[in-house]
């Protein structure tokens, strides 16, 4: 069954460049653009008004690295081949990819884990969409033929228990304790930096 789905998924996208191009795009470069998304957040979430957004974007921050160190313990004892490796030959390979263990898929992991912190917190504000593109990213990587389904589903579960486990009543007001201290941080530098910018800028036109 997972096979035949990655081969189905895979022949599909084969024949069909329109749909090829862009889901192959956003399955290389999913990862990063959530990271940048939620380092974003945090950085320019500013002061009280933002603050919810702010501790929203390190609960995702968080999640996500807690769901890769699990899913990193799991690869440690259990080495799944990709289904490009598994079955050479019969898998269309849309773009050079790492031969590392399938199972959990990170890019899942991370997504899904990113998607439920903000659902949690910021629901269809934030959390809808970054839902949405979690899902279209796991679609992507068993269509190109990196992962199986189970790859994807596993790497979801755990994103979204990592994100669960941090809703806790305890790690939550730890999270929003240091986000507030370390925005308020931030928020202050980036003032102080700012001001300073916008003096040498009126001196050098004066």
């Amino acid at each position: 069954m997972d096979w035949s789905i990655v081969h189905s998924l895979n022949g599909f996208l084969f024949h069909h460049d329109a749909i090829e191009d862009p889901l192959l795009w956003w399955a290389q470069n999913a990862e990063l653009l959530f990271l940048v998304f939620v380092l974003g957040l945090t950085a320019f979430a500013r002061h009280q008004r933002f603050a919810p957004v702010r501790r929203a974007a390190v609960a995702a921050g968080l999640s996500a690295g807690l769901g890769l160190l699990v899913g990193k313990v799991i690869t440690e004892f259990y080495d799944r081949a990709r289904p490009f490796v598994a079955h050479p030959g019969a898998v269309h390979l849309f773009a050079s990819h790492g031969r590392d263990a399938s199972f959990p898929s990170d890019h899942a992991t991370a997504s899904m884990a990113i998607a439920v912190a903000l659902l949690l917190r910021r629901r269809f504000r934030l959390g809808a969409p970054a839902l949405v593109l979690a899902v279209i990213l796991d679609f992507a990587r068993v269509a190109a033929g990196f992962h199986y389904p189970t790859d994807v589903l596993g790497g979801a579960a755990i994103g979204a228990l990592a994100a669960l486990a941090l809703w806790a009543s305890q790690p939550r007001r730890l999270i929003n304790a240091v986000s507030n201290f370390a925005g308020e941080w931030w928020d202050r530098a980036l003032d102080a930096a700012l001001k300073r910018l916008l003096r040498v800028g009126v001196a050098e036109h004066r």
